[in-house]
């Protein structure tokens, strides 16, 4: 069978098994309260895919009852060692479905499958990470004061803890959140991103029929920002919010959030620097700058969105840069070969397109890929580099979010970390040099949460993942987690009779 024939039959499969999803909690699938449902929509045909019940206010109030009900009672009262073997069965469960999860995923979002199959294969590995973390690494400390004292501390879970994800990698920034929640001890209900809905009701299936969680443990309400998200956020009975998306949303959280003051993560927007001095291996820098922001369709956070290249190099790398942008595969996503897919949304195509006309407008010259004829209909945006680029310029200054790339060249080191710290975005950074001195001088003197120094974005599950300035608050990740989704408790404890102050005694 030739490769367009076993696209088209996986699509013609996925068409048939997907159904309309509902809500997710205490333990059944339900309708919204309201009724109400909205259309998801495929990004390679902008044909609509299903219906999607449509939360609000009434149905995070449901949610919200179910999991304090279960906080409260069975899944509260669980032994630490019973409530980690729930986790390993998550993990196992996610593994058994990996084969449907990855093309659900590709479908509904637009990212290539090659890489939702890893993106999905390693969302069991956040499970048993966390499994593992609780068990080893939530540690207290504890304080003897001479003879008379023993202090010590422990970890308590939070309660009721309101995941808001995004659409961009849906299934493992989904897992990234609920793993740690759910090992620490808390309830959750998760807010999807409402254009990617598809593997979030997966996930709830999976655990409904091969997992047993008690009732109200993990809930699930899809719906739009401004009715379930905003409803969650402003629920007095909600403790925390994790929160990963754009930042004029995270700061509407916050306000939001305030009255009930709840606790926040958030992991916002980026406009990472990628920078390369001219004794940098240009070849493997070359490869790691088309990859970072290339790959999830330019769509990610940590992308490298921002070059600067140094003037001695900047020639020849530009012109083999612009060789890899024209080689680029962009195709159906349901093509193992296909390198960068549509982007997610009609409404996201147009801001993309936007930006890249703006580019123009502000004095860039536009590079761009090609996009197959066959392919117009879905929201297709061509790998796309922005040359004569500079600092003032919107399309330098602002999220994109695309597949797109702003060139800038510079002199020496001084001048590019003034550069690259001149914008309001402080999420990740990139440095490229065989000298390991400065690599390590500059990536410090970068603001942002996270740089990687002669490499891509590898991500270690140990370490803090967030950002600084506009680009979030607070970390996640590794131990870093325990601090958001426990509740530290200091326990004094008297080892005899020591003095205590009278006061009225006669």
């Amino acid at each position: 069978m030739s490769s367009v024939n076993v696209v088209t039959e996986s699509r013609q499969k996925l068409q048939a098994a997907v159904k309309d999803v509902k809500l997710y909690i205490d333990g059944a699938f339900v309708d919204a309260e309201s009724n109400e449902k909205f259309d998801n929509i495929e990004p390679f045909t902008n044909e609509k895919i299903n219906a999607v019940a449509s939360g609000g206010k009434a149905d995070i109030n449901k949610a919200a009852m179910a999991a304090r009900k279960a906080f409260k009672g069975e899944w509260g009262k669980l032994p630490l060692q019973d409530r980690l073997d729930y986790i390993h069965k998550i993990a196992d469960a996610i593994d058994r479905h990996v084969d449907e999860l990855a093309p659900l995923e590709s479908y509904d979002t637009g990212l290539p499958i090659f890489l939702t199959k890893k993106m999905v294969s390693r969302a069991s590995k956040n499970f048993r990470f966390y499994a593992e973390m609780v068990s080893s690494r939530m540690v207290g400390d504890a304080y003897q004061v001479d003879d008379q004292f023993l202090n010590y501390t422990i970890h308590k879970p939070v309660g009721i803890a309101g995941l808001i994800t995004p659409w961009n990698a849906p299934f493992m920034l989904e897992t990234w959140k609920i793993a740690p929640a759910l090992a620490t001890g808390n309830t959750v209900i998760l807010k999807p991103a409402e254009w990617s809905p598809l593997t979030a009701n997966k996930l709830a299936e999976i655990i409904d029929e091969e997992v047993g969680l008690p009732a109200g443990v993990f809930n699930v309400v899809h719906g739009f920002g401004e009715s379930a998200g905003a409803s969650l956020v402003a629920h007095e009975d909600v403790e925390l919010i994790s929160f990963t998306g754009e930042t004029a949303t995270g700061s509407e959280i916050m306000k939001n959030g305030a009255d009930s003051l709840k606790r926040f993560s958030m992991e916002l927007g980026g406009k990472s620097p990628i920078i390369i001095f001219d004794d940098a291996d240009l070849n493997r820098a070359l490869d790691a700058c088309t990859w970072g922001i290339f790959s999830f369709n330019g769509e990610r956070c940590t992308a490298n969105s921002r070059l600067y290249i140094h003037e001695n190099v900047a020639d020849e790398f530009i012109s083999a840069l612009k060789e890899r942008v024209k080689n680029i595969i962009v195709g159906d996503p349901l093509d193992e070969d296909t390198q960068v897919g549509p982007l997610i949304h009609t409404n996201h195509y147009e801001n993309v397109k936007g930006y890249i006309e703006l580019a123009e407008q502000e004095g860039c010259e536009v590079f761009q890929g090609n996009v197959p004829e066959e392919h117009r209909k879905g929201n297709y945006i061509p790998p796309t580099i922005l040359l004569h680029a500079d600092n003032s310029m919107r399309v330098v200054q602002e999220e994109v979010f695309g597949p797109v790339l702003a060139v800038m060249t510079f002199k020496d080191e001084e001048e590019v970390i003034e550069k690259a710290n001149d914008v309001r975005y402080g999420l990740a950074g990139y440095v490229w040099t065989k000298d390991i001195q400065r690599g390590h001088r500059v990536s410090q003197a970068v603001d942002a949460g996270m740089l990687w120094i002669n490499s891509q974005n590898v991500r270690d599950l140990r370490t803090p993942f967030g950002g600084s300035k506009h680009s979030g608050i607070g970390r996640e990740g590794g131990y870093y987690a325990f601090e958001f989704y426990t509740e530290m408790q200091v326990v004094h404890v008297a080892l005899g009779d020591h003095r205590i102050p009278q006061f009225g005694k006669k």
